[in-house]
């Protein structure tokens, strides 16, 4: 009988503890009165929250459905917001039996409403955060983070945050910068490798270590007190495997395949009529890195869940554009719906893939409204220009030939009709995962300012690496680590601080100097970044193109030839320049009375502004 009783006893115990609550996460964390779309889906985690009633009282929001799935430390709610809804909180009680086990104060705010984007009128800087400036020495290491900071290390943590970013905003604007893009700030709470921030253990926290919500919103709040504008990184094909959830999915099908099971990078197999289906998958949903987990966008709690993250962060962070990171790799269709759900709330947001492909058909591909992806259309307004990257990095280290030296880059602008939208594509020297453009040329000056003249005159919107203008340099070969060094001056203890002409050599501050010059007329000019394209085939290793309105145009010369500077005469350029009367080089100031001929030194570039 004592037996009995005590076996009793041990299940109504286990059976109670078995019925314990514990809320841990509602995400998003708060939203928004007044969005286009008034549907919103709740992700609530927390141990056996599954087991209870869900309950809302409130005029603001309305429980629509409940869904349980296969792990029972998860329940997904589907609410509707009313229409009429004033910011405000309102409670979600969690009850079991009748008795509140667990509430949360859900708040909804206003929607911010303003005009938002980028477009080929901007120049943006590209950053990453841990490698630009330490702001806040406090925060280098973080409590329950696993790695901490170790400057010593190339692939480590240094320290750089979003205070050191704010701290130099002058030096940025100063460039001729209108945009910033940084590379991702959330947490990544990795054992090593961590700090590009690509590989997110939480999609709703900043890293602390980069710094906090509060501070990210300020640099926002900064960026545009300056009429400049904030492009975020995100990432929608992978995780970390040490992100949250991964400790306890929802499904089993949250993420694809297994760590085994990695993709084959091939893009083309996203628009190739023959590919086959195994060559698909594998591309797909194989993972990037053993590291991190492939995300299966066709869960269709998953896929809310990434589109309402996006949409949160807009609104948080008054965002103005988006980098989407690998943007091929995840399901195309569910990146189509992902960029019409944006532009329904956000009609002037700015939506970037990565698209890293090496053929102009690939890319193109990708845009919204191509003329080539027949019946697909993946609603994205802009994609990277890889095909014109490749052609720059090697057109000023080669001799002329029937597609070598500057005719590279000119057949990459002839293929400008497999594009939707020429001018909405961002054009690049060098990037994170890619050789510093400097090192590229052979550190050679002339080619530099060669490749930038390109960068800031072609059509598209350009993008410049955080120390391309000061020559920074290193092959990616070495180890990401050599690609992404601290910028000097960025440190207390750095011994030279580039951020100001003092402590720049005078060949930085020639480089420096060129860039801003360049930067600073295209602001002012239409031409420029409103204008279209106009090109001539490259002839004695030399190339024209010119920018141009119908009210004012843009001339810009090539000279790829290593040892001979050339005449060329204006002549075989009258289509346009007949409409003008004189220019003025904008680099050098020098003017040009007569359009008849013109001396270009070897290894160079004239920018002319034209004039009737």
């Amino acid at each position: 009988m004592k037996k009995l009783i005590i076996i009793s006893l041990l299940f109504a115990t286990t059976s109670l503890f078995a019925q314990k609550i514990n809320l841990q996460k509602v995400e998003p964390p708060n939203w928004f009165v007044g969005m286009e779309n008034t549907h919103l889906q709740l992700l609530v985690y927390g141990k056996n929250i599954s087991k209870t009633d869900v309950v809302i009282n409130s005029e603001k929001a309305e429980l629509k459905v409940v869904s349980k799935v296969q792990n029972p430390n998860y329940l997904f709610l589907d609410i509707d917001i009313s229409k009429d809804a004033k910011p405000g909180n309102f409670n979600i009680l969690f009850k079991l039996k009748g008795k509140t086990k667990a509430k949360y104060s859900y708040q909804l705010s206003e929607k911010p409403k303003r005009k938002r984007g980028f477009s080929q009128s901007d120049f943006i800087y590209l950053l990453m955060p841990d490698r630009f400036a330490n702001g806040n020495p406090d925060n280098d290491s973080a409590d329950g983070l696993l790695e901490k900071i170790n400057r010593s290390n190339p692939d480590g943590r240094h320290g750089g945050d979003i205070q050191g970013v704010i701290n130099h905003l002058d030096y940025i604007q100063n460039i001729g910068v209108t945009a910033l893009w940084l590379n991702p700030v959330l947490e990544n709470n990795n054992p090593s490798y961590s700090y590009h921030g690509y590989a997110i253990t939480d999609f709703y926290k900043t890293d602390p270590r980069i710094g906090t919500d509060e501070g990210y919103k300020q640099l926002s709040d900064e960026l545009h007190k300056r009429k400049m504008k904030l492009i975020e990184d995100m990432i929608f094909n992978h995780c970390s495997e040490n992100h949250w959830w991964m400790k306890d999915l929802p499904t089993d099908n949250w993420v694809n395949t297994n760590k085994d099971f990695h993709t084959n990078y091939r893009g083309s197999t996203i628009t190739d009529p023959h590919a086959s289906q195994s060559d698909y998958k594998k591309m797909t949903e194989g993972w990037f890195v053993s590291s991190m987990p492939d995300l299966n966008q066709h869960n269709p709690f998953l896929a809310n869940y990434l589109i309402q993250n996006s949409i949160w962060r807009i609104l948080t962070y008054d965002l103005d554009g988006i980098r989407m990171d690998t943007y091929p790799y995840p399901f195309k269709d569910f990146m189509s719906e992902w960029a019409q759900r944006l532009h329904a709330e956000f009609p002037d947001i700015t939506l970037l893939g990565e698209t890293w492909l090496h053929k102009v058909p690939y890319t193109a591909y990708f845009q919204a409204n191509s003329p080539i992806s027949g019946n697909y259309n993946s609603h994205l307004d802009c994609i990277t220009d890889f095909s014109l990257y490749y052609a720059t990095k090697a057109a000023f280290n080669e001799k002329e030939g029937w597609e070598e030296g500057l005719l590279r880059i000119y057949n990459i602008f002839a293929q400008d009709f497999l594009y939707a939208n020429p001018e909405n594509i961002v054009i690049f020297l060098d990037n994170h995962d890619l050789d510093r453009y400097f090192s590229d040329v052979g550190e050679d000056m002339n080619k530099f300012k060669m490749g930038i003249c390109v960068l800031l005159t072609a059509r598209g919107i350009p993008v410049l690496f955080y120390g391309d203008e000061i020559l920074k340099t290193g092959f990616e070969y070495q180890g990401h680590g050599h690609i992404r060094t601290d910028f000097p001056g960025g440190w207390k203890t750095d011994k030279k601080n580039a951020f100001t002409k003092e402590g720049r050599t005078e060949k930085q501050n020639e480089a420096f100097n060129f860039i801003k010059k360049i930067a600073d007329f295209r602001k002012t000019s239409k031409a420029l970044t409103e204008g279209k394209l106009l090109q001539f085939i490259p002839e004695n290793n030399t190339y024209v193109y010119f920018r141009y309105t119908d009210n004012e145009a843009v001339m810009i010369m090539l000279n790829n030839n290593d040892t001979e500077s050339r005449t060329i005469s204006w002549s075989r350029f009258s289509e346009i320049l007949k409409n003008y009367n004189t220019g003025k080089n904008i680099i050098s100031g020098k003017k040009y009375e007569k359009l008849d001929k013109i001396t270009i030194n070897k290894k160079s570039a004239i920018i002319i502004k034209l004039k009737k």
